[in-house]
């Protein structure tokens, strides 16, 4: 785990590491298979997930579709010129301040 911009959320959020990302995801399912669609009801489906998220990270996350993109590793390294990750680990440009990436 490790704080790093999320373009999605923009803010500094806590992200995960693979193995970390991996077990999100099954709790991620867990929840999935048996959504009733009311956000209450969302939040008690995926309370495994929203838990386990806290205990790693110390972050309070309510919304369990932020954590899937809360991934280190679908994002690029840090820009050279702002520090801002690339959106992707293939992205030719930074979309926060526009530097072309070697």
């Amino acid at each position: 785990m490790k704080m790093q911009w999320c373009w999605r959320c923009k803010i500094e959020v806590p992200m995960l590491d693979d193995d970390e990302f991996e077990k999100a995801q099954l709790l991620y399912s867990e929840g999935l298979k048996n959504i009733k669609g009311n956000l209450n009801k969302r939040q008690k489906q995926f309370k495994n997930l929203l838990e386990f998220y806290f205990e790693l990270t110390g972050y309070h996350e309510s919304e369990p579709n932020a954590i899937m993109h809360h991934q280190i590793s679908q994002y690029g390294p840090p820009c050279e010129d702002c520090g801002k990750p690339y959106r992707t680990p293939n992205a030719k440009f930074c979309a926060a301040c526009g530097h072309k990436r070697d």
